[in-house]
């Protein structure tokens, strides 16, 4: 399989300058909208909703010209889990790698296809996504697969709210009438698939699909079960893995990341069969020492629909916190190309998490510090210093920046020293997930059983009161963002900016329609910016 074309070789050259241009227009508006019957505001693409999933070749370019249109919000599209190799201007996140794109302003986004898999989009300004700004993104391999498929589906499980985020996050970061202690994430009121419910999946019998799942979901994690179906992994986070059966196992999924299945359907249609999606509410619940509203249901409810005149059954009895259901640990998983444990270490980061407030609100620090939002986008700094200065975290402000060298084995170990789980999603890379602990694991103490071929991951969690341990090396300089990806954590600034060898940065040049859009901002003291597009 082809993942990147800094290790493809004269073959991946030559396809990818074979490649096409997939370009999209997209005006972000806001479009009423009723996944699961009740009507609000939910944010578009060319007034649609839910947004388009993009499919594209390994060796494209995606070419993506987005037009403000919501009038009362500013945004910017991230490209999860695309490694933006010598690109990382175009990672969408406002404040690290770009100005915030303001209402009626206009920019476009280049994304080369270099990895092949199954990917997403969304927006990175705040409560933007769970609010409708997201999609699948999925590279199709012009080689074939290893593995037998007929067909191909995409299946998305997200979590859902009735009252805008913005209203939400105020209820969350604020204490006040209806959240009076503050720091308590909203419930959701639904479950969706596909983005919306009671969601029949037409099949076709005797017939292998490959399933694109991915967890577009804004808090807790989503177990899946497809009832009476047998199920192999053969992708994670884009990672083509040895093939691995469910068996009686369980399938969990943390926010952010995606897992390829191949599903065989039954060879008659007597039958419709459920698909269970059941949120970790339950052991979020436990860890934050919260009780269950009564008559709450955290579970949804999809169809493979086999005979849409037969009956739809309802979903199995399943408790996602008993303790003893079997769920997969995804970090036992192998890469199919069995790429050794990179080793030794050049760079240790040890991240020390804990929850804390800042002015009476609730807040999240690492190594005692708490993210504070630049004023410049951290890259456009880096970029625009000399080669000494940009290797001096000082110069980055309270971001809870980490410099890097080019080339190193960079190992972050993060111990989380909270009582609850957290999403773990690096930009700009996969990584081995060195070891992983069970909740309340305790804090890194030494290596345990260390995989020779660890698996790879781009979104990984971390239990309560638990530690893991990740490596990559550093061959993509820029500016990423490592952060939980709860979108409640995001907001009250669980994250941290990995500077990558940013004395590489100083010759790449920053497109003047994302220049442009900075205005006032102080990032036009760093550089002239253009006239009109």
């Amino acid at each position: 399989m082809i993942r990147s074309l800094l290790t493809l070789g004269l073959y991946g050259v030559v396809q990818h300058a074979l490649g096409k241009n997939v370009y999209l227009d997209w005006n972000i508006t806001w479009v009423i909208a009723a996944p699961d019957g009740y009507a609000r505001p939910v944010i578009g693409i060319n007034g649609q909703w839910p947004c388009p999933q993009i499919d594209a070749d390994v060796g494209d370019n995606l070419i993506v010209d987005v037009y403000n249109g919501l009038g009362n919000q500013s945004t910017g599209i991230h490209w999860h889990g695309l490694h933006q190799n010598y690109n990382g201007y175009m990672d969408g996140v406002p404040g690290v790698t770009q100005c915030e794109l303001q209402p009626h302003q206009r920019m476009r986004y280049i994304v080369p296809m270099n990895q092949t898999g199954t990917y997403w989009y969304h927006s990175h300004e705040p409560g933007q996504y769970p609010d409708g700004l997201r999609g699948p993104i999925i590279v199709h391999d012009t080689v074939p697969a290893p593995f037998h498929y007929d067909e191909e589906m995409t299946l998305t499980l997200s979590d859902w709210y009735h009252v805008q985020m913005p209203l939400l996050v105020e209820d969350f970061v604020v204490p006040g009438d209806h959240a009076p202690y503050g720091g308590e994430e909203p419930l959701p009121n639904a479950v969706l698939f596909n983005d919306a419910i009671n969601t029949k999946i037409k099949v076709k019998p005797d017939t292998t699909y490959l399933i694109h799942v991915v967890c577009m979901g804004n808090w807790a994690g989503h177990a899946l079960v497809i009832d009476d179906h047998d199920m192999t992994i053969v992708r994670a986070d884009g990672i083509e893995v040895e093939p691995h059966p469910l068996g009686p196992q369980y399938l969990r999924m943390t926010v952010g990341q995606r897992i390829d299945l191949l599903l065989t359907t039954k060879n008659d249609t007597s039958k419709n069969y459920a698909i269970w999606d059941g949120l970790d509410i339950d052991e979020m619940f436990v860890q934050e020492a919260r009780s269950m509203p009564e008559g709450y249901n955290p579970n949804g409810t999809a169809w493979l629909m086999y005979n849409e005149d037969m009956p739809f059954p309802p979903a199995p009895e399943i408790h996602i916190n008993n303790a003893s259901l079997d769920f997969l640990d995804d970090v036992t998983l192998i890469p199919r190309d069995h790429l050794p444990l990179i080793d030794p270490i050049q760079h240790q980061l040890i991240l020390d998490v804990y929850s804390t407030t800042v002015d009476g609100k609730p807040a999240y620090s690492i190594n005692n510090m708490t993210y504070t939002a630049p004023d410049v986008p951290t890259l456009y700094t880096a970029m625009y210093s000399n080669e000494d200065e940009s290797m001096d975290p000082s110069l980055y402000g309270d971001v809870n920046p980490f410099v890097v060298n080019y080339g190193d084995v960079v190992e972050i170990i993060l111990n989380n020293h909270h009582d609850n789980l957290h999403p773990w999603h690096l930009h700009g890379h996969d990584f081995q997930v060195v070891q992983r602990t069970y909740p309340y694991g305790g804090y890194f103490n030494g290596y345990g059983n260390i995989s020779a071929t660890p698996m790879r991951r781009d979104t990984i969690m971390v239990e309560p009161e638990g530690h893991f341990v990740i490596r990559f090396r550093a061959m993509n300089p820029g500016i990423w963002m490592f952060h939980c990806h709860v979108e409640w954590h995001v907001e009250v600034r669980l994250m941290a900016i990995l500077i990558e060898a940013p004395d590489q940065l100083q010759n790449l040049t920053i497109p003047d329609d994302h220049l442009a859009i900075c205005g006032n901002n102080k990032a036009s003291n760093w550089a002239p910016l253009p006239g009109p597009l």
